[in-house]
């Protein structure tokens, strides 16, 4: 799977990975295509975007951990301000 979303994960888990600390990524409501040449994980701080991908379409929103793997490509259709810390883990 090119993508993995944790619904919701509790904050020892959030801790315990420093997400808090990782930078803050923020945009506007808008749509672009993607592609991802490292994985990156990200938490969802607030907001809500739709991800298409050629294996399905996904919802993720405020309170959502998600990893991208490298090599997906996916559409972004950002239908609420999207607020997120995000990582490239090596």
């Amino acid at each position: 799977m090119n993508m993995i979303i944790i619904e919701n994960p509790d904050s020892e888990t959030l801790n315990k990975q420093g997400v808090f600390s990782w930078p803050i990524w923020e945009k506007e409501i808008s749509a672009f295509d993607w592609t991802y040449d490292s994985d990156e994980e990200c938490y969802i701080i607030e907001g809500k975007v739709i991800i298409t991908t050629p294996k399905g379409t996904y919802e993720i929103s405020g309170g959502d951990f998600v990893t991208f793997k490298r090599g997906l490509k996916c559409h972004w259709n950002i239908v609420r301000s999207i607020k997120k810390h995000y990582n490239f883990p090596e």
